[in-house]
């Protein structure tokens, strides 16, 4: 198999994407805006060519590379980026080399919340009502039908970016001025929940192979709104009612041979399961290392296995609840990082800094951890966190 990754240098868990890849038998060959000098020696030993372009953006310096490389490999097999940003670019490519996997007559179901929601009703998963933001009347009529608080987001994006919670009236009338130009929004109904993920692979014949869940008791919307800090855990188990949901959105969506990560809401009052969004890439955010931890295992082995020979691995049986805190700069913390690594040391099983890009929802710095207790893991969260604020 002759498998290009675009953009193999960033983020940094492309690295062992790539490297899985190899080990499998892979031919991996890398496009990104990079320098050589600059990739990570790991990479630069597992890539069988890299090549460079100024603008990953520019079409026609990705297609020229693609000549490139077909000119001298021959026919490519995949093309791949496993990040939310290069989705319609993965589509384009695969669509104008003839490469399998998602092209661009299926990337708008994908890209837009707004088209999400008729899959996961063909699935017969409940979903959050929702508007097109086409008018301030419209946006009203809404409200008139779920009433306040509503949520209102690009129709297009990951993540929690421009994405605000609207209170009353007051709140919509500063929304209209603030609100970017040509960008495309979307009115939802506002759930009190947790969010609970089905993250997992699905192979050439679109079988569920491996699924994992996280759990989010904290609001992204909010973390990033108000600056503060993120904590999220990886759950050794998934709930039977999650997993019924997420198998029937897969099959609707009708993915075959990725990763997928889907969100959806456990209401606080009657725990239903309602869906959120999907995305076809793995789940962000130290969450793939995260499974890891809980079910013992190498998820971007098991998701090369898949890519390359159409197997997987297992059955994995999770063990650890595995924890995620960050901490921002800004915040004064009452636990410094040796009293952490003193306290809980034995625990923790991973902390670094996080790339800025990410750094508004994801935190400067992030430890996980993990136990088979979850009251333990829990407490390690709040000992990190602890703020004098």
């Amino acid at each position: 198999m002759k498998f290009v990754f675009f953009s193999p240098q960033f983020p940094a868990s492309s690295i062992e994407f790539c490297d899985r890849l190899h080990k499998a038998g892979a031919t991996v060959l890398g496009i990104g805006d990079a320098s050589y000098s600059h990739l990570a020696p790991r990479l630069k030993n597992v890539l069988g060519e890299y090549y460079r372009v100024a603008d990953m953006e520019d079409a026609d310096q990705v297609l020229r590379a693609m000549g490139h490389f077909i000119h001298r490999w021959g026919r490519i097999d995949r093309f791949e980026s496993l990040n939310e940003h290069w989705l319609e670019k993965d589509a384009a490519v695969r669509t104008d080399f003839n490469i399998p996997g998602i092209r661009s007559d299926f990337i708008e179901n994908l890209k837009h919340k707004s088209k999400m929601s008729a899959f996961f009703k063909k699935a017969g998963v409940q979903t959050i009502r929702q508007h097109k933001y086409s008018s301030r009347a419209g946006v009203e009529a809404f409200v008139a039908e779920v009433g306040y608080p509503i949520v209102i987001k690009p129709d297009q994006g990951s993540g929690a970016s421009n994405t605000v919670k609207i209170d009353g009236k007051q709140g919509l009338d500063a929304f209209e001025t603030a609100k970017l130009p040509g960008v495309s929004y979307v009115a939802e109904e506002f759930i009190d929940g947790i969010v609970l993920t089905y993250d997992g692979l699905v192979d050439r014949d679109g079988q569920v192979v491996f699924a994992a869940s996280h759990r989010f008791e904290q609001s992204i919307m909010d973390v990033v709104n108000t600056n503060s800090h993120l904590n999220y855990y990886c759950l050794p188990f998934i709930d039977p009612e999650v997993e019924e949901a997420g198998r029937a959105a897969v099959k609707a969506f009708g993915i075959r041979e990725k990763f997928f990560h889907i969100e959806f809401f456990q209401t606080r009052a009657d725990k239903r399961i309602v869906a959120l969004e999907i995305n076809m890439r793995p789940p962000g955010a130290w969450m793939t290392d995260a499974i890891n931890y809980s079910y013992d295992m190498d998820v971007y082995r098991e998701w090369a296995q898949m890519v390359v020979h159409n197997t997987v691995g297992g059955p994995f049986t999770g063990r650890y609840y595995t924890g995620y805190a960050s901490r921002k700069n800004h915040i004064r913390y009452v636990n410094d990082h040796r009293a952490i690594v003193a306290a809980h040391g034995e625990k923790i099983v991973h902390f670094a800094p996080i790339e800025d890009v990410f750094s508004r929802a994801m935190g400067n710095f992030a430890y996980q951890f993990r136990s088979e207790d979850f009251e333990e893991v829990r407490a390690i969260v709040r000992f990190i966190q602890d703020s004098e604020c």
